[in-house]
């Protein structure tokens, strides 16, 4: 299952040219996989504090396609593509309609507090695969 994620281009998401500044695209692609996770109904505070263990983003490709614009309205769509042990795959493209303008696909690592990979607890991997391909 695919996870739609809506959200539109504010003034200060642009450049000097009036489009997207690239780095803007991490915040977009960063809330859909939040709220992905949530929907999954896992509590990434909760996870923090009873099991001590957060995700973080170890990997990520990135392909700028064509740019988004002062008030678009976009669409991130994430897919689970796999789970590893400790890691979990993704592909997250933003669309403006029909056209793709951003793609990327990331890798997500399970840590302890001490910033040591760790499994994916075996509940988490579980609610985490309602959005696996």
């Amino acid at each position: 299952m695919t996870h739609h994620f809506q959200t539109r281009v504010y003034y200060e998401d642009t450049d000097l040219a009036g489009i997207v500044y690239h780095a803007n695209y991490l915040k977009f692609i960063e809330r859909a996989r939040s709220e992905m996770v949530r929907e999954a109904g896992i509590s990434q505070t909760a996870l923090k504090a009873g099991q001590g263990i957060v995700f973080a983003v170890r990997r990520m490709e990135m392909d700028f396609i064509a740019p988004a614009r002062f008030e678009d309205d976009l669409r991130v769509e994430t897919l689970l593509v796999g789970v590893k042990g400790a890691s979990f795959d993704l592909d997250q493209t933003v669309w403006r309609g029909a056209d793709r303008l951003y793609a990327a696909k990331v890798q997500v690592v399970c840590l302890t507090d001490s910033g040591r990979a760790v499994r994916i607890p075996a509940d988490i991997r579980q609610k985490l695969v309602t959005f696996q391909q």
